[in-house]
């Protein structure tokens, strides 16, 4: 690896002063007057950009919640053909492969980024470009994007299923904690317990996760990350250790699917390939496969 040649300073800082040259285009900070011209972008791929949607409906483009700078590149007659959020997350939208080389070389300057995410062949050439002087990766994994048009058959129905309230957020904290283990290996209880409770109210104060509680035990939860007219991407699927293989996963999900699916396209979600169990649980109530993802979880450099 090459030495960062980032200023030590907060990195998210840093970038927002980068601006880059990229062969006929140019790379550039959004501001959020940029805002309903880059959801037109986003809305060309719908069930592959929901995550940056996500974060520009809930956040707009420049917010401490983003945890990251959004940038664009431009064609000569300045149409968007990329963007990206780079930052805690690298996601992005580029429409060729010199765009992505772009990206990669800003995300270079980015010395905590935790998470790389997107479509398999864009990750790989991501990284392609990235990997001599960006960070080295911690954990991989391959996820299966898989999404859900029209809902399995009518299951019983859990009148307990609703939107968290702030009352909740004691028993929902720990569960979200564990899907994070699952998935990256770290506790966020333990690397940032203050940060992530508040991520966890603040979802609950939009109306995002939803729970089914019985006699003050958590059974079911799920968070909404993402929601637009065409997509509702969901993640943090979790059913208690002691009521698992009951039939209350799909219950919950066939129940939320059907809800959904009245104000959106469909619905998605990430499953990692080992997790045999949970891809037949999905496809018990009506997901499909679309498409592979990539994951890297990334080192933190030395500042």
């Amino acid at each position: 690896m090459y030495a960062s040649t980032l200023p030590e300073e907060n990195s998210a800082t840093a970038l927002s002063r980068y601006s880059y040259p990229a062969g006929h285009t140019t790379v550039h900070r959004l501001t959020d007057e940029d805002r309903d011209n880059v959801l037109r972008f986003l809305a060309a791929r719908p069930a592959h950009t929901f995550g940056l949607a996500g974060f520009v409906r809930d956040n707009g483009l420049v917010s401490p919640h983003n945890r990251g700078t959004f940038y664009a590149c431009r064609n000569p007659e300045g149409g968007l053909e990329g963007v990206a959020l780079i930052g805690h997350f690298i996601v992005f939208e580029a429409r060729s492969a010199e765009i992505i080389a772009a990206f990669a070389r800003v995300a270079q300057q980015c010395v905590d980024a935790f998470l790389l995410i997107g479509e398999q062949e864009k990750v790989q050439a991501f990284w392609h470009d990235y990997a001599p002087g960006g960070q080295a990766v911690r954990l991989y994994g391959r996820e299966l994007l898989m999404e859900m048009k029209s809902p399995a058959e009518v299951r019983e129905a859990v009148p307990g299923l609703r939107l968290a309230t702030m009352a909740d957020l004691d028993v929902i904290v720990p569960a979200h904690a564990e899907c994070g283990v699952i998935e990256s290996g770290i506790d966020p209880l333990e690397s940032d317990a203050e940060g992530f409770r508040a991520r966890c109210a603040r979802r609950i104060e939009m109306g995002k996760t939803w729970v089914w509680i019985e006699d003050g035990r958590l059974m079911f939860k799920v968070d909404v990350v993402s929601e637009t007219p065409d997509v509702i991407y969901l993640e943090g699927v979790w059913v208690h250790s002691e009521e698992r293989g009951k039939g209350y996963g799909s219950r919950c999900l066939s129940q939320l699917g059907r809800e959904f699916l009245r104000r959106t396209g469909s619905v998605c979600i990430l499953v990692n390939e080992k997790f045999k169990a949970a891809q037949m649980l999905y496809r018990k109530v009506g997901f499909t496969f679309i498409s592979y993802y990539d994951t890297i979880f990334l080192k933190q450099k030395a500042h």
